[in-house]
């Protein structure tokens, strides 16, 4: 992703409400799947952060510019491998933004019978 593309040059609109996620069926096919591997990439970015924080001393310095350089590869890291499969969540955020029926279609609990 080009870094130009992430420079606010536009008012940020604001927050969408929950009921207008039903008014999703205007997006093409190509933006729900980037939609679905945007959050896969946060989600991610979220679980390789956790992960940083396990490992020692890289004997990287501890001043602002290094730790902002360690969040940029951190972040794109995590948009690297949610664009080339990621864990394949983004797949059934995917199918479920192109078929929001499927909601309650959730499977039944097993009978705790003995």
């Amino acid at each position: 992703m080009d870094s130009i593309k992430l420079i606010l040059n536009q008012p940020v609109s604001p927050p969408t409400l929950l009921e207008s996620l039903n008014k999703i069926d205007h997006l093409s096919e190509e933006k729900k799947k980037q939609i679905a591997k945007d959050f896969e990439s946060v989600l991610l970015g979220k679980l390789l952060d956790e992960m940083k924080n396990t490992i020692g001393n890289w004997g990287f310095e501890k001043n602002g510019a290094s730790e902002q350089i360690q969040g940029i590869f951190w972040l794109y890291l995590a948009r690297d491998i949610a664009d080339k499969g990621g864990v394949g969540l983004w797949k059934d955020i995917y199918q479920f933004l192109t078929n929001p029926e499927m909601l309650n279609t959730a499977a039944e609990p097993p009978d705790n019978k003995i």
